[in-house]
C-alpha cells in the first residue's frame, strides 16, 4: 500500500514549493522533500522547515532556481546545499550525498545519485524518508514501520552512525524525547553509553542547541532518565548528578494541568542546584546568552515563598528584586508541592498575583534631594535607598509629599 502526505501536508501545497521541485526534475534529474517535514506530516506534527535532496549538482540548482524566478543562496555550497527562496519561504536544497571522511564532527562528502547511500547516511531511521512532489512517501530505511512504533532507532550499526558525528548521542535522546515511546533502542542505547566521551569534543553551541530543544519536549523526563543512566547527562549537565532530575516529570505534570508553556529555562532549573557559582560555572561551559544566564540567576537569587507569604510581602520582593526569579521559584515550588499531594493554592494566589502585578515608579529622584541641599554623591544614594526602603515597607502608599516631608527630616538630623 502507496503511504502519502498529501492531504496531511499543507505545505505540499505551496505553490512556490512545486515550482521548486519542477525546476529540479526536469531533463531526467530526481528531487524529494527530505527528513523531518515527511516525518511530522505523517504524525499530525506542525512541520518546521521543508527540506529537498536532489541528484542535481549545486551549481545547477542555483541556476535552475533563478530560471525559475526564485532566488537561490550558496549557503553551504561545500557540503551541496543551496537555500533557495521561493514566495518568501526558504528551502535548504540539498545534492544526494555519501560521507568519505568524517572526524566525529564534521564531514567530507561525495555528491551523487544514489538515494539509497543518501538514505543510509543519515541518523535515524524516522528521519530518512523521503516525499515525492505528489506526497507519494519514499522508505529506504524501515522508517514507516519505526514511526509507527514510535521506534527511535540509528539507520545501519550505531556505533558507526555515531563516529561520524558524536552530536548523534545527544540527537538520540533528544528524539526519544519527541518521539519516543517504551523503552530505546537497546543497541542504540549501548552505543551511546560506550561512546559517550566523544561529546566532550563538541562545541558548547551544538551542545546546548540540543538539551534546549530536548527540554522543550513535551515531557523530556524518560530522556534525561536514560541520559543519566547511560553517563551522558553527567558530562553534558554535571550540575545536575547530585542534585537530580526527579523533579522533572512534577513540573510537566504541573504544565499539563495549569496551561503553562513547556519551557526549557524552567525545566534546567528544575534539574540544577540554585547556586550562583554553579549557574556561571554551566553558563560559561554551555555559553548560554547573557538573558538566559540572568534568568537563572534570578531564579537562584529569589528565596521561596513562605507558607503564609501575603501578597503585599509578594510585591515588596518583586519591587526589589526580579519578578522573572520570582515567578520561577513559584512554579517549581507549585511543581513539587503538587507532586508531594500537598495543597498549592496559597502558592497559586501568590503566582496569580505576581503575574498581574506592576511595580509602582518610586515618586522621587536624586533632583528632589538635591533641591534639599543633598549634594551628590554617596550620601545621596544612601538616602534615596533608605526612602525607597520605607516607601516599599508602606506597601508603596507614601505619596510624593509625604516622602519629601521624611527626606527633610532625615536631612535635619544628619
Amino acid at each position: 500500500m502507496t503511504t502519502t502526505i498529501a492531504g496531511r501536508a499543507p505545505f505540499l501545497e505551496a505553490p512556490g514549493l512545486q515550482r521548486l521541485l519542477t525546476a529540479l526534475k526536469a531533463d531526467g534529474e530526481e528531487a524529494r522533500i527530505a527528513g523531518g517535514a515527511v516525518r511530522d506530516a505523517l504524525i499530525g506534527r506542525p512541520t518546521g522547515d521543508v527540506d529537498i535532496a536532489t541528484t542535481v549538482l549545486p551549481p545547477q540548482t542555483i541556476a535552475r532556481a533563478e530560471a525559475a524566478g526564485l532566488r537561490a543562496i550558496p549557503t553551504g555550497i561545500e557540503h551541496g546545499t543551496i537555500t533557495v527562496i521561493a514566495d518568501g519561504t526558504p528551502y535548504e536544497v540539498t545534492t544526494l550525498r555519501s560521507d568519505i571522511e568524517t572526524d566525529g564532527r564534521h564531514a567530507k562528502v561525495a555528491f551523487g545519485r544514489d538515494w539509497q547511500k543518501d538514505a543510509e547516511r543519515r541518523d535515524f531511521t524516522i528521519n530518512g524518508l523521503y516525499a515525492e512532489a505528489d506526497g507519494t512517501v519514499i522508505d529506504l530505511v524501515g522508517g514507516l514501520a519505526d514511526l509507527d512504533k514510535r521506534l527511535l532507532r540509528f539507520i545501519g550499526e550505531p556505533e558507526q552512525r555515531i563516529r561520524e558525528d558524536y552530536l548523534r548521542i545527544l540527537r538520540f535522546f533528544r528524539f526519544f524525547a519527541w518521539f519516543g515511546t517504551g523503552r530505546p533502542d537497546a543497541e542504540g542505547l549501548k552505543a551511546c553509553a560506550r561512546l559517550k566521551e566523544g561529546v566532550t569534543g563538541l562545541s558548547a553551541e551544538r551542545i546546548w542547541t540540543e538539551m534546549r530543544k530536548l527540554l522543550t519536549a513535551p515531557d523530556p523526563s524518560r530522556a534525561l532518565l536514560w541520559m543519566r543512566t547511560t553517563g551522558v547527562l553527567t558530562l553534558v549537565l554535571p550540575e545536575s548528578e547530585k542534585w537530580g532530575i526527579d523533579a522533572i516529570h512534577g513540573l510537566v505534570s504541573a504544565e499539563q494541568a495549569r496551561g503553562w508553556a513547556a519551557d526549557p529555562l524552567l525545566r534546567l532549573a528544575s534539574i540544577i542546584p540554585p547556586n550562583a557559582e554553579r549557574i556561571e560555572s554551566l553558563s560559561k561551559r554551555l555559553r548560554l546568552s547573557k538573558a538566559e544566564t540572568k534568568r537563572l540567576e534570578d531564579w537562584a537569587a529569589a528565596a521561596p515563598a513562605a507558607e503564609d507569604e501575603s501578597t503585599q510581602a509578594l510585591a515588596r520582593r518583586i519591587h526589589g528584586g526580579s519578578r522573572e526569579g520570582i515567578v520561577d521559584r513559584l512554579k517549581l515550588q507549585i511543581a513539587s508541592q503538587s507532586a508531594a499531594g500537598n495543597d498549592v493554592s496559597p502558592l497559586e494566589a501568590l503566582l496569580s498575583h505576581a503575574d498581574g502585578w506592576e511595580s509602582p515608579t518610586f515618586p522621587i529622584s536624586g533632583a528632589d534631594l538635591m533641591a534639599q541641599g543633598v549634594p551628590a554623591g554617596p550620601e545621596l544614594g544612601r538616602l534615596l535607598k533608605e526612602l525607597e526602603a520605607e516607601w516599599s515597607a508602606s506597601d508603596f502608599t507614601h505619596d510624593r509629599e509625604a516622602l519629601l516631608a521624611r527626606a527633610s527630616s532625615l536631612i535635619e538630623t544628619r
